[in-house]
């Protein structure tokens, strides 16, 4: 298990169970009591996790984890989900993505997939993005023209957010908007762990001809705190082979187009 894979399931570990005991750790991860004492001292010094003696407790930012860290979790999913919308965008689309693991791996293959398709070097595809960290990877690429919100940087998702985001959106016409998610409710809707995130994804589904959320079958079963926007709002979901199939079944009874790979 490489450094980040473990660092982020300690993380999950204490934002689970609310605490968590190097003894524990130990035996869960395989790893030495050295390595996770490491670990956990890690993980509180950028705020992640409270230190205890013989441990570590969950506080407020322990559900919040920063990108690099969740980037590890349901790694061949997310990739798999990333190729799939690659692989949907066609020449002459305007596609937006926000922030978020997946979304980041689906513009990143977006970009390969357009150089090597044409390269010629003229723009074939225009992203809308508030995430800063998919503009600085698809600007390098002459063959997507990028358009990125305005707003404040959240150093945990590298998300522009902001009434200067919500004020661009409305600007511009989107023709699908892929969206990365942190929980799905079947009932309520999709939502973000974050109020400012949740607005500017909303302007994104207002903006969007089309929207669809990806994410991995894991979200289908969490929870998270800000409504992006009702089940209405989105017309499909592109997530893993493991999704649980009755909750598949509610949204495509709620309208919605599922494809799983």
């Amino acid at each position: 298990m490489n450094k980040q894979v473990r660092l982020a399931r300690l993380v999950e570990l204490v934002s689970e169970r609310g605490s968590l005991h190097v003894d524990d750790a130990v035996s869960e991860l395989g790893i030495s009591p050295a390595t996770a004492r490491r670990d956990l001292d890690e993980l509180a010094a950028q705020q992640l996790i409270r230190r205890t003696r013989g441990g570590a407790v969950a506080n407020a930012t322990s559900g919040d984890v920063p990108m690099r860290y969740r980037s590890a979790r349901e790694g061949a999913a997310k990739s798999r989900i990333a190729d799939a919308v690659a692989a949907r965008v066609r020449p002459g689309e305007v596609v937006a993505f926000n922030g978020g693991t997946t979304t980041t791996m689906a513009a990143y293959q977006l970009g390969v997939r357009f150089s090597a398709e044409y390269p010629g070097g003229e723009a074939i595809v225009t992203v809308v993005t508030n995430a800063v960290n998919i503009a600085n990877d698809l600007a390098v690429r002459p063959q997507t023209r990028v358009l990125v919100t305005g707003g404040v940087v959240r150093p945990k998702s590298y998300e522009l957010t902001g009434p200067l985001s919500e004020l661009v959106l409305p600007q511009v016409n989107i023709d699908v908007a892929y969206l990365g998610v942190s929980a799905i409710d079947t009932v309520t809707g999709v939502f973000t762990h974050d109020d400012s995130e949740a607005a500017v994804n909303n302007a994104f589904v207002a903006a969007a001809r089309t929207a669809y959320v990806v994410a991995d079958s894991s979200k289908l079963h969490a929870h998270s705190f800000a409504r992006i926007c009702p089940l209405a709002g989105i017309d499909g979901l592109i997530t893993d082979t493991a999704a649980d199939p009755a909750a598949l079944a509610t949204l495509r009874a709620a309208g919605w187009t599922v494809v799983t790979v």
